[in-house]
């Protein structure tokens, strides 16, 4: 068909890129009917329109964030790799198309260190065994790693030795951090860490602005795109000297603070508010703010972003001009987004990574008095169904 292809040796065993035998341009037609279908009749009767999906040039190597499970094989080997589709079957990988030159190889090398220290596997079955899983964090702006090894105890024998061989087989990590996960449960994390080597985070950049990373922050995995993604947000928050911006669900503060930047970049002056329910994330975010000499811009508040909304609505409510939202898959809620609607931004953007209950809350803002001015798909994640929107709305 003269489009390029891509392929995998484990593909149809692993199936975490279930679209890789499709040929790009037609995965991005896909996405971009997936978005026509659930959002573009709203942004029709608003006088608006959907537009192109935004893709990339070069569809490999875009996830920054590569994991492994462990299980126990023959002879006290320990598999890794990743979970065949629907299974907790672990199917081996070497390397991975889609993910960062170099994470795969470090997190082979766990399994093999682990192995020769005498670590065991985690057995979910019986709840026994030593090493769940392995996480890498690659800088897409600088050269930091992060390994994490996620471990059901507290310690790892041969501790020292173990952080010893991996930073000798692979120098380019900069943090190795133990997590501690001792419940019988598919989360990979735990809620304690511990440092082994390193300051235990990782500091990356998106435009420009600089953001620290640790084992349970939530940072987007595909940078490259998440840049496009900001971009596009910023411009439909249409921030201007002295707005005020709320920024949702905001995790380390990556939008927020981008915004703040952004914007005095062209000669404006905004306040943000950043809120959201992880406290770790909250102070990554404060650090963030600090490191680039936005603190004076920039407050962060450790709350669930609807209990805050309540809060602000039943105190007498805290101007906003522009309201930014990320939520989870699941969406936000519907008091939530009926009490943005009281606050009465005049410009609400949505991101978001599930365009299915995205549509279902843009028909809650519409009924509020809220118009779609641009529908916007970015493909943060090629060769699989997934898409992200982001939709600007004014108000009246």
């Amino acid at each position: 068909m003269g489009f390029k292809t891509y392929t995998c040796p484990i593909a149809r065993s692993c199936g975490g890129c279930e679209w890789l035998a499709v040929p790009y341009p037609i995965q991005l037609r896909r996405k971009q009917q997936q978005v026509e279908e659930l959002l573009g009749t709203m942004a029709r009767e608003d006088g608006a329109e959907v537009l192109p999906i935004a893709g990339m040039a070069e569809p490999k190597g875009f996830r920054h964030k590569a994991a492994t499970p462990f299980s126990p094989a023959r002879g006290g080997r320990i598999r890794s790799g990743f979970y065949s589709a629907g299974t907790h079957r672990i199917v081996r990988c070497d390397s991975c198309l889609v993910e960062a030159p170099g994470a795969r190889a470090v997190l082979t090398d766990v399994a093999r260190v682990g192995e020769e220290l005498g670590m065991s596997a985690y057995q979910e079955d019986r709840g026994r065994g030593l090493l769940r899983h392995a996480v890498v964090r690659c800088g897409y702006a600088t050269d930091e790693v992060l390994l994490t090894v996620v471990a059901n105890g507290q310690r790892l024998p041969r501790e020292d030795e173990f952080v010893r061989r991996m930073l000798e087989l692979h120098p380019e990590l900069t943090s190795i951090v133990l997590n501690v996960n001792q419940r019988r449960t598919n989360a990979i994390l735990g809620r304690d860490s511990r440092t082994l080597y390193g300051p235990g985070s990782m500091r990356d950049a998106l435009l420009g602005c600089t953001f620290k990373i640790g084992p349970t922050s939530f940072y987007q995995t595909n940078p490259a795109q998440t840049e496009v993604l900001y971009r596009i947000a910023l411009e439909g928050a249409g921030l201007r000297d002295g707005s005020r911006l709320l920024d949702a669900y905001c995790g380390c503060g990556t939008i927020g603070i981008c915004a703040t930047a952004h914007a005095r970049a062209a000669g404006a002056d905004v306040s943000v508010t950043g809120v959201d329910q992880v406290g770790g994330a909250v102070i990554s975010a404060r650090w963030a703010a600090q490191h680039n000499g936005l603190d004076d811009n920039c407050t962060f508040v450790h709350e669930d972003a609807t209990a805050y909304m309540e809060s602000v609505v039943r105190e007498g409510g805290r101007g906003f001009d522009v309201v930014v939202l990320d939520p989870p898959r699941a969406g936000s809620t519907p008091r939530f987004l009926t009490d943005v609607a009281r606050l009465a931004p005049k410009r609400v953007v949505y991101v978001s990574c599930n365009v299915k209950t995205q549509a279902r809350d843009l028909v809650l803002l519409r009924q509020h008095g809220y118009r779609i001015m641009q529908v916007a798909p970015v493909d943060m994640f090629p060769h699989t169904k997934h898409v992200e929107s982001v939709v600007s709305l004014v108000r009246g």
